[in-house]
C-alpha cells in the first residue's frame, strides 16, 4: 500500500521531476520534500472534503454537553476527528433517509416508529454546528440521544482507494508544479496537473458510489395519509 512518501513521489513524477523524497516528516533537505511536507497535507485534505468517502466515512453516538440556548434542545460535542458532518440521525433509524413514523404526543419532538401509513418524517435531523467560547465545535439539534454520520480526516494513506490516491498525487503536482518547475511552464504544468486530478476525482467518486446500495423511502406528509 502506498505512503504519503509514496505519493509526494509520483506527484513529483507527474511533473518530470527524477528527483525522489525518502522523507517529509521530517522532510530530509531536499526542496522537494520540504515542498511536499509543505502541501501534501493540504493537498489530501481539500480532496477528502470534495465528496463523502466511503473509506472516511464514520457513525457515532454523540456525546452531550452543556446546552447555553433556548432555540435548541440539545448540544452535543463534534468527534475530535470529524472534517465534515453529514447528517444528524435519531438512534432508532432504520436507514439515513425516512422512516414511517408518527409524533409521540401533539408537542413531543420523539418519533414513534410504525409499520403503517402515518404521518413521514425525514431521518436525517435538523442541526447547527457552531464553535463555542472555549474554542469547541458543537452540534446544536432537537434530536435527543442523536447519532452522527460525518467525514473522518484520514491521514493514513493505506486506508486510501486507489483511485483516490491517483487523484491526490495529481492534486499535489499541480500544488508543486509553481515552486518546482517556476514560470510560465511551471503554471502550464499545473493546470494540467488539475485537470487531471479532477478527471480521476470523478472516477473515483463513480467508483465510490458503486460501493453504496441505498434505494431511500421519500415520505412526505401530503402522501402518508394515501
Amino acid at each position: 500500500m502506498p505512503s504519503e512518501v509514496d505519493i509526494c513521489n509520483l506527484a513529483l513524477a507527474y511533473l518530470g521531476d527524477d528527483a525522489t523524497v525518502a522523507s517529509i516528516n521530517p522532510p530530509e533537505g531536499s526542496p522537494q520534500a520540504e515542498h511536499c511536507q509543505r502541501f501534501y497535507p493540504i493537498a489530501r485534505d481539500t480532496l477528502l472534503q470534495m465528496h463523502n468517502w466511503s473509506f472516511a466515512s464514520r457513525r457515532v453516538s454523540l456525546a452531550q454537553v452543556t446546552m447555553p440556548y433556548t432555540m435548541w434542545k440539545y448540544a452535543y460535542a463534534c468527534p475530535g476527528d470529524m472534517m465534515v458532518a453529514v447528517a444528524v440521525l435519531p438512534p432508532q433509524a432504520e436507514n439515513d433517509y425516512a422512516v414511517r413514523a408518527y409524533p409521540a404526543d401533539r408537542y413531543g419532538w420523539g418519533w414513534i416508529n410504525t409499520p403503517f401509513n402515518a404521518a413521514g418524517t425525514y431521518v436525517p435531523q435538523e442541526y447547527q454546528i457552531e464553535t463555542d467560547t472555549l474554542g469547541n465545535k458543537v452540534i446544536y439539534t432537537n434530536q435527543e440521544n442523536a447519532l452522527l454520520r460525518y467525514q473522518a480526516l484520514v491521514s493514513d494513506p493505506t486506508k486510501f482507494d486507489p483511485l483516490f490516491t491517483n487523484a491526490l498525487a495529481w492534486h499535489l503536482a499541480s500544488m508543486l508544479a509553481g515552486p518546482i518547475v517556476k514560470g510560465a511552464e511551471g503554471s502550464a504544468e499545473g493546470r494540467k496537473a488539475a485537470q487531471m486530478a479532477m478527471a480521476y476525482v470523478q472516477q473515483a467518486k463513480q467508483s465510490d458510489a458503486n460501493q453504496r446500495d441505498v434505494k431511500p423511502e421519500h415520505i412526505t406528509t401530503w402522501m402518508s395519509g394515501r
